[in-house]
């Protein structure tokens, strides 16, 4: 991923492209597709393949509870962050009266479930200054009834990366809060550390370069019983098949019981060939290979006729970098005319940089955006 060979060998489609829209989508390396070739031969074993199924889905467990920092038993695997928080939102079991705060720089998936007309919980919004969120501006908003507190560990609007001790400590001094943090934006990008954490959930479609179909929920066990989710199904219920099963059911306490059904095991063999090749390269290693390109993005963009909406200071910055212009379009359009990719919407546009970019893609799109800039 860090060397020309491996990157002509894992990542062919990039020869001749400049991908800078990982937030987005990540390229996922050929030993991706190995493994979804992998589970469809052990698929065609029908139910004797399912021994291969559960052990992958108990490798993928191990693998996630090593990037959290927790145990293997601490980890559940539903389908994305989306459904993650929904379930989290049902074991929350807020009445009226509570209080939930969500931040202005969260994807819809953080906020929205406490935003729908059958939620009563009362939303408070923890506004950004100048791109940044800071724990002064949440301490006023907590109280003894706030219940929940989600965050992004890297925002995917501006790349903004929280400070996230303080977030913890600011929570657990002013109210009973449960904290919630999504790691999409971060997992597999930079290093981080969740103690403290009562719910961490992650996508697999991005920085860790897997498939689409999996959310990677982590619960501490010191949190376990305040989670159960409350929704119907099998792989998550305590006697699912016992003989009480048609007069109860109780859903396990704990990330188990975010795992409602069967699990996606296309998704499982895949994201555990992804993070075992990301666990190869290293994140540390990504996080100093690609870091650089993301202060070298910042400073030519700062030359630039843009808006740069992304704050500068080294211990926010993760692998976003974002800015706006009133021609973002055109900008676009002249980008993809010359192969590189990037995310354009709503005026903003933002580039993101991972460990398979190079020093060439950065003078490639700054060149190419200079350009563009001429001519808008």
């Amino acid at each position: 991923m860090l060397e020309a060979v491996t990157r002509k060998k894992e990542f062919p489609s990039l020869e001749g492209m400049t991908y800078l829209n990982t937030a987005a989508e990540g390229i996922p390396p050929t030993v991706v597709g190995a493994a979804l070739g992998e589970y469809f031969r052990d698929h065609q074993m029908g139910m004797e393949g399912r021994k291969a199924h559960f052990a992958k889905y108990e490798l993928l467990k191990e693998q996630v509870a090593g990037m959290y920092g927790l145990r293997a038993a601490d980890i559940g695997i539903c389908s994305c962050t989306s459904e993650a928080f929904n379930l989290a939102s049902l074991a929350l079991r807020l009445r009226e009266g509570d209080e939930v705060i969500v931040n202005d720089l969260e994807f819809p998936s953080g906020a929205t479930p406490w935003l729908q007309p059958n939620s009563v919980a009362t939303v408070k919004l923890w506004r950004n200054r100048d791109g940044r969120l800071r724990v002064e501006d949440l301490v006023p908003l907590l109280g003894p009834k706030t219940r929940f507190v989600p965050v992004s560990l890297v925002s995917f609007y501006n790349g903004f990366k929280v400070d996230l001790p303080a977030i913890v400590e600011a929570v657990r001094k002013h109210s009973p809060a449960l904290t919630g943090l999504d790691v999409t934006q971060g997992l597999g990008r930079v290093t981080f550390d969740a103690r403290g954490v009562d719910l961490i959930v992650s996508s697999t479609h991005k920085w860790i370069l897997a498939t689409h179909g999996g959310g990677l929920v982590g619960i501490p066990e010191a949190a376990r019983e305040r989670w159960r989710v409350p929704a119907g199904g099998w792989f998550n219920i305590e006697d699912a098949f016992g003989p009480e099963r048609f007069e109860r059911a109780a859903p396990v306490a704990g990330a188990g019981g975010f795992s409602v059904g069967m699990p996606n095991f296309p998704a499982v063999y895949a994201v555990c060939a992804a993070l075992q090749f990301i666990g190869g390269v290293g994140v540390q290693n990504i996080v100093r290979a690609a870091q650089p390109l993301v202060h070298a993005c910042i400073e030519g963009l700062s030359q630039s006729a843009v808006e740069l909406i992304t704050p500068r200071e080294p211990d926010s910055l993760a692998g976003i970098v974002a800015f706006r212009h009133a021609k973002f379009e055109r900008i676009n359009q002249h980008l993809l005319r010359h192969n590189i990719h990037v995310m354009a919407q709503a005026g903003r546009m933002r580039v993101s940089l991972h460990g398979y970019n190079t020093a060439e893609d950065v003078e490639q799109f700054l060149r190419r955006l200079r350009e563009a800039l001429d001519d808008a």
